[in-house]
């Protein structure tokens, strides 16, 4: 089958396209014939070495944490799902490849097409966990940092479907995005504690940060403190007492299953830019300089 792997760690120029054995599911997986593979900063940060202290990384590796596609073989025990069914969720090996294994997988609603099923699994469960973290609630004020990526995009909503007022920073070009998502839109940089308490006069209740750019101090500074601060991108986090929250422990299909019905009726709105599968290399280049408007896919089949 085509993937695209790498065998060494470095910049983008590492990734390359080769043909490698079409992987056997063992007890409890499926295979999937890969339809559209999500891309996120994470692959990034494998794929250069950054993060082996925490994700050690046999090599040569397949990218890719999520996938959409079609189920083309069960393994033993496998009784929730058959062959043919559309599905999207995480896969346990790469996938950026015509053909993934994976374990936790929810129904693709016929509504919903590849590269937008494709946005959910992981931005969804990041976005989940950390308001559930944060303890948002109706009512209450959150701030979250660099919102206008895949995870962001999801976390206003869902915030703001919670009955909390969100204000989300982001770049010049993306602050009528955020407005349209729901959010109040403030600039990130200089002069943001001004800013945001100008737009919240009484305070923030918590604070969200996507960004990873020097925004924690702020956030101290607005919070009067570190509590219900909770950073996915920051590692300086640990040293400030600030909670980092990683992904990957609440996997949950039939939470996942309820998301894609809402984005198939329009009720939650993902915003995806595709690139084909050769061209993975370039659309990390994007994913690697930042900025990113929703959510980056690879189409594959």
């Amino acid at each position: 089958m085509r993937a695209i792997l790498f065998d060494r760690f470095g910049g983008t120029d590492v990734l390359h396209e080769a043909d490698i054995e079409v992987p056997r599911p063992g007890p409890g997986q499926i295979r999937v014939r890969v339809k559209a593979a999500g891309l996120n900063a994470l692959d990034g940060k494998i794929r250069s070495g950054a993060m082996e202290a925490a994700f050690p990384t046999p090599l040569p590796a397949v990218p890719g944490g999520e996938l959409a596609g079609v189920v083309d073989a069960l393994g033993e025990g496998v009784q929730d799902v058959q062959v043919g069914d559309e599905v999207l969720g995480w896969s346990d090996t790469g996938s950026y490849a015509e053909y993934a294994l994976a374990t936790t997988v929810a129904a693709k609603p016929a509504g919903l097409d590849w590269q937008q099923a494709v946005a959910l699994p992981v931005a969804a469960e990041t976005a989940e966990r950390v308001l559930e973290l944060l303890g948002v609630t109706t009512g209450e004020t959150v701030l979250m940092h660099g919102a206008a990526g895949a995870v962001g995009t999801l976390a206003v909503q869902l915030a703001t479907a919670r009955g909390a007022r969100v204000i989300a920073t982001a770049g010049p070009a993306n602050q009528d995005y955020l407005t349209s998502l729901g959010a109040t839109a403030t600039l990130y940089g200089e002069g943001l504690v001004e800013r945001v308490r100008t737009l919240a006069p009484d305070g923030v209740d918590a604070v969200f940060d996507l960004a990873g750019k020097g925004a924690l101090d702020d956030s101290i500074t607005l919070r009067g403190g570190t509590e219900r601060i909770v950073t996915i991108a920051d590692f300086r986090a640990h040293q400030l007492g600030i909670t980092f929250s990683s992904g990957g422990q609440e996997r949950s299909a039939a939470r996942l299953t309820a998301l894609a019905q809402d984005a198939a009726t329009g009720k939650l709105v993902t915003t995806v830019t595709a690139y084909p599968l050769d061209q993975a290399a370039t659309a990390q280049q994007v994913s690697d300089a930042g900025h990113v408007r929703g959510k980056l896919v690879l189409t594959v089949g």
